[in-house]
């Protein structure tokens, strides 16, 4: 049963104002992700800063297309740069591999996935070779990484459709890999059984340990696939007798966010039909949503299509700055699936007082109903109101500027710390106002195909501070009181 009681408390909350986005494609230019079957799934967005202005900019993948990345020179406006000659881009994540301080990318293409060395200017060198990543010419749909000491991160990769089995595609998925870093580079562990994920988070789990969370693409499971949960302490697959119930659905996207306010994450799967949120219990387990929370998301709101919709990518985020995570979902058709509804617009789900949700994609100007795939939150002009950007397969990519009048107020992290996990990711942290008590933790992967290396962005309502209570990896804790309508960096002691 959900737990309504940091809900409650946040019915003396302003209401919310009427959200609004502004179309700003223009800013970007045509690019799409594009290409035959295997391309009907990924198409990924990156949002990082890679040349430390403080301003995001946009990596996107091109599937048959070369992959584009823009830099953002403030004010909505982006320039196109050259990137080394990449197709077959699935998707990728922003982490600093090689702990310089710069982010990197890890590619993820359909063969051999690319090792991207960043070099402060938004420039990028394969460095697959020179940091000892072994590579396959697997079909790279997942990836997720977490740090186990203070050097280099552990990398794991979902693997969908195994391309050489001659009785593929259908009950043809492949193994996953996990690459461990050694003194020689990276060693690849074999992970089975592969249900075909398309995508993978490593975060903290309702029983309070550092899992690696499977969302598989049951049109492709092998008989007696579902979703998976391994704990990485362990090194196991979670299973009934810890209290992990197997779920079988069309996996696409994972998000996860501390919807109720006792500290642990929410958790988000999209899939074709309907959305399941599962809701972290206080014994380590996890219940389905009720129904009526709004987040099931399971046909087009227009009205036009009553079949199925298809979800991608999920975000929780705070739009309008209230204090309470609201959802973006990516919608759109596999390509041409007649049991699926072709005009499937995207969802944007705002969370209300009483912790439902309610749809709000077409009075905000986000019910666009091309294909979309990847997408992003973040904060592209400064204004401390979370942007939008969409890839969408065959069609343009989308952008738009959140201009929602009447926002809460708002504050942002930029967490680091001096040794190989510079971002400090698996840092926990706590916020507190009269309003209620926020958590967020650090970490690469979930989404689809795509995530962010950006300052964690709170939205405070009324608040005009708040105290910020920082776990860090290595478990320590530091405390401050920090001011709103601001991004405060804070280094680890």
């Amino acid at each position: 049963m959900m737990r309504l009681g940091f809900a409650l408390a946040l019915l003396a909350s302003p209401a919310s104002a009427q959200v609004t986005f502004i179309d700003m494609s223009q800013a970007l230019g045509p690019h799409s992700y594009d290409g035959g079957w295997e391309h009907f799934v990924g198409g990924g967005v990156v949002v990082m800063d890679c040349n430390g202005d403080a301003r995001p900019d946009i990596f996107a993948a091109g599937g048959a297309n070369p992959a584009a990345l823009w830099i953002n020179r403030g004010d909505f406006q982006f320039a196109r740069v050259p990137l080394p000659a990449l197709t077959d881009t699935v998707g990728a994540y922003p982490l600093d591999i090689d702990g310089d301080g710069i982010l990197d990318l890890y590619v993820m293409r359909v063969g051999p996935d690319v090792a991207l060395k960043g070099t402060g200017d938004c420039s990028f060198t394969d460095a697959t070779a020179d940091w000892g990543i072994a590579q396959t010419d697997q079909w790279t749909t997942a990836f997720t990484a977490w740090w186990e000491d203070g050097s280099r991160p552990v990398m794991a990769l979902g693997h969908y459709v195994d391309r050489s089995n001659p009785d593929g595609p259908f009950f043809a998925c492949d193994s996953n890999t996990v690459l461990r870093p050694g003194v020689n580079g990276y060693t690849a562990e074999l992970l089975a059984p592969g249900f075909c994920p398309l995508s993978m988070l490593a975060a903290t789990d309702a029983r309070g340990r550092m899992t690696l969370r499977l969302s598989n693409d049951r049109q492709y499971y092998v008989r007696g696939g579902y979703e998976q949960m391994w704990d990485i302490q362990d090194r196991r697959f979670l299973g009934d007798d810890d209290g992990w119930a197997q779920v079988s659905l069309w996996g696409m996207g994972i998000a996860s966010a501390d919807l109720t306010g006792d500290g642990l994450d929410e958790v988000m799967l999209t899939s074709m039909g309907d959305q399941l949120l599962q809701i972290a219990q206080s014994d380590g387990t996890y219940a389905p949503a009720p129904y009526g929370i709004g987040t099931y998301a399971q046909r087009p709101y227009l009205g036009d299509d009553g079949r199925p919709s298809t979800g991608w990518h999920a975000e929780f985020a705070d739009v309008d700055n209230d204090g309470r995570q609201d959802l973006f979902i990516a919608k759109g058709n596999v390509d041409q699936m007649p049991s699926n509804a072709m005009a499937d617009p995207n969802n944007l789900l705002m969370q209300q007082p009483d912790g439902t949700f309610s749809e709000a994609a077409a009075t905000a100007g986000l019910a666009d109903t091309r294909r979309a795939r990847g997408a992003a939150l973040a904060d592209f002009d400064g204004d401390g109101r979370l942007d939008l950007v969409v890839l969408n397969r065959r069609a343009d990519i989308a952008l738009y500027r959140n201009d929602t009048p009447k926002t809460g107020h708002w504050l942002a992290l930029d967490l680091s710390q001096p040794d190989g996990n510079t971002r400090a990711i698996g840092a926990r942290v706590t916020l507190t106002t009269a309003q209620g008590t926020q958590t967020k933790e650090l970490r690469i992967g979930g989404g689809h195909a795509g995530g962010q290396a950006l300052p964690l962005h709170f939205g405070l309502g009324q608040a005009t501070q708040a105290d910020v209570a920082i776990t860090w990896p290595d478990g320590t804790t530091t405390t401050q009181t920090l001011p709103a309508g601001a991004t405060t960096k804070i280094t680890r002691p």
